[in-house]
């Protein structure tokens, strides 16, 4: 872990290219949300959101030299070799780090989130599918917390939660993609696969009977991440009042995601489903209920059970 000594000499930010045009152009639905923030807090929000994009766009891009830049980062976060490249994006986020009290325990996973998909994906079970979830997704949610100021107690639970639930949600919209570069998230064990559609890149063309079992897979995780996203709402009331709101909506559109596959039989093999801005305002609007008072939430032990060890998450 870093040092406070040498997390202070990060403390004036290198010059960074409009955090908030990042998410604006690829994060169109946290953008949305962020409206609701404030300025401070969509601003610090965005930093975030670039640093994560910037992890993932290095992931999934064609640099041969990805995994060893990867790994340079993980080994800077945890405080045991120096930049070789990628100081820009890095260092600004340890000024907001620092900023923030943000865990770098979690930044540090969800970069191995990011070496381990170098490898396609093939999970066996849902321990692994939810262990991954935490690794890309639930950290983004703690960390997030801390950049909102929540220091509420429980709240890195339900913020984890959060992340989860999207995370989730996006395995079940990208089925398709995630197959065209041979990743399978979907688990094993959920799937009566004969060997030859066991590999994704079957998937694209995929006949009806394939379509079906995937289907019914894609059925299973949305309803997993029900319940994700079902404690994460319960949560919400741990935020301060402005991020409430604006967290609600975010949820609210993603989980939107979910609820449009399902109205359309889970049909995966027809592409990604989109939250229409008609949709968004509707949402925004139903998005006011968060304001209703409500009791202080105790979080679901067992939704961590498969997470335990990892960041945020406490002992059972």
């Amino acid at each position: 872990m870093y040092t406070s000594k040498s997390l202070a000499q990060h403390q004036s930010s290198i010059p960074d290219p409009k955090p908030i045009a990042v998410l604006a152009a690829h994060g169109k639905s946290f953008y949305f949300a962020s409206l609701f923030l404030g300025n401070h807090y969509a601003e610090s929000a965005a930093q975030l959101y670039k640093f994560c994009r910037f992890l993932d766009d290095l992931a999934d891009g064609t640099d041969i030299n990805r995994i060893e830049r990867l790994k340079n980062i993980h080994g800077y976060l945890a405080g045991e070799v120096r930049l070789i490249e990628d100081e820009l994006e890095t260092k600004n986020f340890l000024v907001l780090a620092k900023k923030k009290s943000i865990p770098l325990a979690a930044a540090q996973e969800l970069v191995e989130g990011m070496i381990s998909d170098q490898i396609p994906a093939r999970f066996d079970n849902t321990k692994q599918l939810l262990r991954y979830c935490h690794a890309v997704a639930g950290t983004v949610g703690l960390m997030m917390c801390r950049v909102l100021d929540c220091s509420q107690k429980d709240a890195d639970s339900f913020a984890i939660d959060l992340g989860v639930a999207m995370q989730l949600t996006n395995i079940a919209r990208d089925v398709l993609e995630d197959a065209q570069m041979s990743r399978r998230y979907i688990p094993s064990e959920w799937l009566n696969l004969n060997e030859l559609q066991s590999e994704p890149c079957s998937w694209v063309d995929a006949s009806i009977d394939l379509r079906i079992k995937v289907s019914s897979a894609i059925e299973q995780l949305l309803k997993l991440a029900e319940q994700y996203y079902e404690s994460a709402e319960q949560g919400i009331v741990l935020l301060p009042l402005r991020s409430r709101f604006a967290i609600n909506v975010a949820l609210r559109i993603y989980r939107q995601i979910g609820r449009q596959l399902q109205e359309k039989k889970y049909c995966w093999w027809q592409g990604r489903q989109v939250v229409s801005a008609f949709k968004k305002i509707q949402l925004t609007l139903f998005g006011l209920s968060v304001f209703i008072p409500r009791k202080t939430p105790t979080h679901q032990q067992k939704l961590h059970e498969p997470l335990l060890g990892l960041a945020g998450v406490n002992n059972l």
